[in-house]
């Protein structure tokens, strides 16, 4: 039986942060771009797991956060670091495996880490990081700093014992974290629906842990900023209360894993060569 989900109403968000919100979601794009095009030329060390589409999450809730507090996110991170201040040019040299780069070349796309930014770091494995985000809410809640951790993941993520393990502490030690899922639809090759029992992977599990079912439309902007507002003030403004949780529900633009782009390398290269002239 599926839990009922309220969808809010289009957030009024003043213009200053409009644009804002505008600037940020067309440099990641850009920055996202330029990286498919330069792992096609075979110039990214190792694979690299992109977020066109995906840029009004980190820019909503990155605009809508503390500079002190915590991001944590998937091994299709490279939105969300940037959105935190991180450098462009560092990130981007990370990818080519430059020693320039954020992690002087050693981590490549799917580590991107600034501390300093509050990007606490890029995830490989999947539901690794849920855990790891509650412990930081933890050390905010035990310090009362007032930071607020917040935790993006896939859909495909809902099926690992660790985001049943992290969201279920969470509640009971009624943690400063907010759990985002970045739901595309897709487990990387394999649609959700067809792995899971309930139609809202994440929205309708969450009343099973105590928690609100928050379901919105990740491809505005404005209605992100306005979700991400209300969930990071939530634990902010009242301690005691529960972690929230919400589903950023998107489609993909374009996101190119090692296999995809290698199989849009190949064509190309078929192709050039079947119009050369023989001989």
């Amino acid at each position: 039986m599926s839990t009922r989900v309220e969808k809010p109403a289009t957030a009024d968000v003043d213009r200053p942060t409009r644009l804002r919100l505008y600037q940020l979601m067309v440099e990641l794009r850009d920055f996202e771009q330029r990286a498919y095009e330069l792992f096609l030329e075979n110039l990214v060390r190792g694979t690299s797991h992109l977020a066109l589409g995906q840029e009004a999450i980190s820019a909503g809730y990155a605009v809508a956060m503390r500079p002190d507090d915590y991001t944590f996110c998937t091994y299709r991170g490279h939105g969300h670091t940037l959105a935190r201040g991180a450098s462009m040019a560092a990130g981007m040299a990370e990818l080519l495996g430059r020693g320039n780069g954020m992690l002087h070349g050693k981590g490549g796309s799917m580590h991107l880490t600034d501390v300093k930014h509050g990007a606490m770091g890029s995830y490989a494995i999947v539901g690794a990081h849920l855990p790891i985000a509650a412990g930081a809410a933890w050390s905010a809640q035990v310090r009362k700093s007032g930071q607020v951790a917040v935790c993006f993941f896939g859909d495909g993520t809902t099926n690992i014992g660790a985001f049943h393990e992290a969201l279920n502490l969470s509640v009971i030690w009624k943690l400063p974290v907010v759990f985002v899922c970045e739901n595309n639809q897709y487990m990387e090759y394999t649609p959700i629906r067809s792995v899971t029992a309930v139609e809202h992977p994440a929205a309708d599990r969450a009343s099973a842990y105590g928690l609100e079912s928050i379901l919105v439309d990740g491809n505005d902007a404005d209605v992100m900023y306005e979700t991400a507002r209300q969930t990071i003030g939530r634990p902010r403004a009242r301690p005691s209360e529960k972690p929230a949780r919400a589903t950023a529900r998107h489609w993909w633009r374009r996101s190119p894993t090692a296999t995809e782009a290698t199989r849009a390398r190949t064509q190309r290269s078929t192709g050039r060569t079947r119009r050369l002239p023989s001989g």
